[in-house]
Order: C-alpha cells, then sequence, then structure tokens
C-alpha cells in the first residue's frame, strides 16, 4: 500500500525573476516527522507557503486526496491592548465549548492541575480562556496557537519554527507536545527547525535546503559534514550535532 501523503517534484519558485526555491524533488509519508532546516533566507517559509497553495510555483505540488492540512505560524507579536480574549479567538473555528476545552487540555494548558480536575478546568477557564491574547505567555500563545489548528482535526500539520521567541526550557517542551500529539493523533507533521539537535531527537526525515536542495533522508545518514558545510558554509561548527547529547 502506497503511504505517500505528499509528493513534490521539480519545485520551484521565483519573485521578480529571483529563484527563491530551484528544482525541489521530495516526498513525505503518513505518520513522518520531516524537518525542514537550512539557513535563513533559504527558502523554508516560502515551502511552506508553496505547499499551501498560497503562491505561484513551477513543478508539480501533489497532496492525497481529502487530507485536512493545519498550519501553525512562526509566533507572532499581539498586541497587549487588543480587545480579543482567547476563547473568542478559539470561537472563530466554530467548535463547541467542550471541543476548546478539551482541545486546549490535549496541548497542556492547565496539566499542572491535572490531578485535580476542577482546579484544572477552572485553570483553564480563569487564567487562559478569559485573558486576553497580547496577555498570554509565548509558551502559552504557542499552545494556543497549536490547539487553533488541532480544533479542525487535521491529518497534516505544518509548523513554522514552532518555538520562536521562546525560552530554551518551553521550547524543549514544545517539542515533546508536539511528539505527544504526534503519537495521539496519527499526525504528520512538517516542522521548520533551526536547531539541529532537535532534528535528530524529534524527526524522522529531515529535509536540508539552501534555495535548492542539499540533502533528504534519515538525520542520522544525511546530516554528514560534507551536507552541513553545504547547507551552512562557515558555520557549520555551530550545528555539530553532539552524538552524547
Amino acid at each position: 500500500m502506497d503511504n505517500t501523503i505528499l509528493k513534490v517534484q521539480n519545485l520551484g519558485v521565483s519573485f521578480d525573476g529571483n529563484h527563491v526555491l530551484k528544482d525541489l524533488d521530495f516526498s513525505v509519508n503518513k505518520g513522518d516527522v520531516l524537518a525542514i532546516v537550512g539557513p535563513n533566507g533559504a527558502g523554508k517559509s516560502v515551502l511552506f507557503r508553496a505547499l499551501l497553495g498560497l503562491i505561484p510555483h513551477l513543478g508539480i505540488i501533489k497532496w492525497a486526496k481529502d487530507l485536512k492540512i493545519s498550519y501553525v505560524p512562526q509566533k507572532f507579536s499581539i498586541d497587549r491592548e487588543l480587545p480579543l480574549s482567547t476563547e473568542e479567538f478559539l470561537k472563530f473555528k466554530k467548535k463547541s465549548h467542550s471541543e476548546i476545552i478539551a482541545v486546549l487540555k490535549s496541548v497542556g494548558i492547565g496539566s499542572e492541575h491535572a490531578d485535580d480536575p476542577d482546579h484544572h478546568l477552572r485553570h483553564i477557564k480563569d487564567h487562559v480562556l478569559s485573558q486576553r491574547l497580547g496577555w498570554l505567555s509565548g509558551g502559552q500563545l504557542q499552545r494556543v496557537l497549536i490547539a487553533w489548528a488541532l480544533l479542525d482535526d487535521p491529518d497534516v500539520l505544518l509548523f513554522d519554527e514552532p518555538t520562536a521567541g521562546i525560552d530554551v526550557g518551553g521550547e524543549e517542551t514544545i517539542y515533546n507536545l508536539l511528539k505527544k500529539l504526534h503519537g495521539e493523533r496519527s499526525l504528520t507533521i512538517l516542522l521548520i527547525s533551526h536547531d539541529l539537535n532537535i532534528v535528530y531527537k524529534y524527526a524522522n526525515n529531515v529535509l536540508c535546503i539552501n534555495k535548492e536542495m542539499i540533502c533528504h533522508g534519515v538525520p542520522s545518514e544525511v546530516l554528514d559534514p560534507t551536507s552541513l558545510v553545504k547547507l551552512y558554509g562557515g558555520e557549520a561548527g555551530f550545528y555539530k550535532h553532539d552524538s552524547h547529547g
């Protein structure tokens, strides 16, 4: 049985005659966690926009039929004065209150009170749902954005730098959350990451791009010194994988 849910062939994107992406060929199987890595300006976010059908492209992008695809953007800045609560934001999805509570629990909001269900529920209602979006911490906002994406019950999740602007402790927690959701919901995940240690730990496949494809495959097999130098140039030492970590 063919498990391929995405096939990309000869993908190219140009803006004003400048190649941003060129000749990308890769596929994604159901259940994969594919990390997309490369230096700043390599075209990673442009690739996501092409996959989502938001920009013109050359080549072929073929998704399996009837897939539900959700996208979680990089953490964005929300004005503290924006008069929109978390609950009002999530209700844009037209889901029931119980569905919203369930998905917030699934992303770990209020989990510090998980051993006391009543306190857990009160925490979600009082400290998250009623809060203005702009008052949430970076980690809370990221979880709310993931909850927003999950309310559509997607088959595929696209994450653009899931931990941008979050401290290192929170970063690890967000990736652990993604791993948990991947297992619980049989999700296929495509994520853009800047941290190769995260790639080794959480992804079963990696796509290395710097406007064109440098490598694609199992991280431990394709992230070799030659590929890293091609990808990052003189910065490669900074990204060296610590095999003991």
